[in-house]
């Protein structure tokens, strides 16, 4: 969907944007000896670009890193950092040629292949990945690169500051990320009784016989590969020090939106590689801990004033990873889930309807550019797609998400804020004889925002409604 740009031409970039195409080329020429001769805005969370230039002659191309909209202030360099150590141990990552201001970014080799999917959920939705033969056994043989990850010493990391203080105790190492995130959440106004519940059950339920701490990718499953096998690990922006099962849960989190295969698989093949049994109910808990983590940060992708930020990606994500958090501590505690639910007839307000209408038709007029490209005006047309559904199901969302918090509470709340406030104070006793009640009301509550995105009854073949794949029922067979 990304198109090329002429850095030649300035004629259609905004000031922001024709700033950092001039910053890309300047720096290019100054540290690499190169002309550029093209670039190309990738789509995806974050501004990247793959930059073609010319070496006395010879063509050669990097792909320029920059930072998310909302990242904190060191996360971009921070990464930076991490894949320079992986890089000095023997890791397959793309070599680091270095930093730059403008636009705030890295620069690093680019890996000559196609075969990744962009791993966001509303592409997903358009065009479902698929799994052939030989991406399969690249993804058996990037476990044995994720035990390698896994084996380099933490010491290697001790002047990365983030990591130069490894966790020791079982909780430390279980719960750091989270910690981080979930205090990141309240800082930025971002809570909610969703995440107050799985924060209280993380801290309850962690597995106190986890005492081994080991540098994690923390986003695990991401690589580049050509046939079967693997040229580059790639994503390390959440790396830490942490317990291994944590990146084994990821291919979990990440399963559909980008095709995992046969994760049970992958579980056995890592354990041929590292001589380790997995611990599946351990991975269980990793998958809450994951979702919760990544649950929390897409709603960062809510802020208004990020220009360019995906926000609908961001409200897809949260509606399916909260769901899906509450369905792996589910198959942990053998809770049922209904899925059961049905969207009522629409109501809508006259005025409102015509002026989210009158939006989709115009946003479809604007004219895209090198700034603006077809795909971020797709972006900017299913905002008002949502609001049109919201619209129309809001009323039903608020009264029957109200109406589970009054029976859970035995509270006569007649507006979602007020439920709200007596669904934290009842998660705050920190009771786990609640955990069913609770785990079920916030699945309803997710699933309910999820068939207002899509506009449909919960459905297998929508990538949006995707059950979390159980691994605990598969060991068992």
């Amino acid at each position: 969907m990304a198109t090329s740009t002429n850095v030649t031409s300035a004629d259609d970039l905004d000031p922001v944007e024709a700033e950092n195409l001039a910053g890309i080329s300047a720096w290019v020429l100054a540290k690499l000896g190169g002309e550029v001769q093209g670039m190309r805005r990738l789509e995806r969370w974050r501004p990247q670009w793959k930059v073609n230039y010319t070496v006395d002659g010879e063509n050669r191309a990097v792909l320029v890193r920059g930072d998310r909209p909302n990242s904190g202030k060191h996360d971009l360099r921070f990464e930076m950092d991490v894949m320079a150590v992986l890089e000095s141990n023997g890791i397959r990552v793309p070599h680091i040629y270095g930093w730059m201001e403008t636009p705030k970014a890295f620069v690093m080799e680019w890996i000559d292949t196609e075969d990744r999917a962009p791993g966001m959920l509303h592409t997903a939705i358009e065009n479902p990945t698929t799994m052939d033969d030989e991406r399969w056994q690249a993804m058996l043989s990037y476990m044995d690169h994720l035990a390698k990850v896994h084996a380099v010493p933490v010491s290697e990391f001790a002047k990365v500051k983030k990591l130069s203080s490894p966790p020791e105790t079982a909780a430390d190492i279980a719960l750091r990320a989270t910690e981080e995130m979930y205090l990141a959440g309240v800082y930025t106004n971002n809570n909610e009784p969703t995440f107050e519940f799985l924060q209280s059950w993380l801290r309850r339920n962690v597995p106190s016989h986890r005492t081994r701490a080991s540098f994690i990718a923390g986003d695990a499953g991401q690589f580049m590969s050509a046939g079967t096998e693997v040229l580059a690990l790639l994503d390390f922006e959440i790396a830490n020090i942490g317990d291994t099962h944590w990146d084994l849960a990821c291919f979990r989190g990440r399963h559909p939106y980008e095709n995992m295969g046969d994760i049970p698989a992958l579980y056995r093949r890592y354990a041929e590689v590292t001589g380790e049994e997995v611990d599946l109910p351990v991975v269980g808990y990793y998958t809450v801990a994951f979702l919760q983590l990544a649950g929390i940060a897409s709603k960062f992708f809510g802020d208004p004033k990020a220009v360019g930020g995906n926000w609908i990606e961001g409200l897809l994500e949260y509606a399916s990873i909260t769901r899906r958090a509450y369905e792996a501590i589910a198959e942990l505690q053998g809770i049922t889930l209904d899925y059961d639910l049905k969207l009522p007839e629409p109501t809508s307000n006259d005025r409102e309807e015509s002026a989210l209408k009158k939006l989709l038709v115009d946003i479809e007029r604007l004219p895209t550019s090198k700034t603006f490209e077809p795909w971020e005006r797709d972006l900017l047309h299913a905002i008002p797609e949502f609001l049109l559904n919201n619209s129309r199901y809001r009323n039903w969302f608020e009264r029957e998400t109200i109406a589970d918090i009054n029976a859970l509470t035995g509270g006569k709340h007649e507006n979602l804020q007020s439920a709200d406030a007596a669904a934290t104070a009842l998660i705050s006793a920190n009771d786990p004889a609640n955990d069913e009640a609770i785990v079920r009301l916030m699945h309803h509550r997710a699933l309910r925002l999820s068939m207002i995105i899509a506009n449909s009854n919960p459905n297998d073949t929508n990538p949006l409604f995707h059950k979390l794949d159980p691994i605990l029922a598969v060991a068992a067979d």
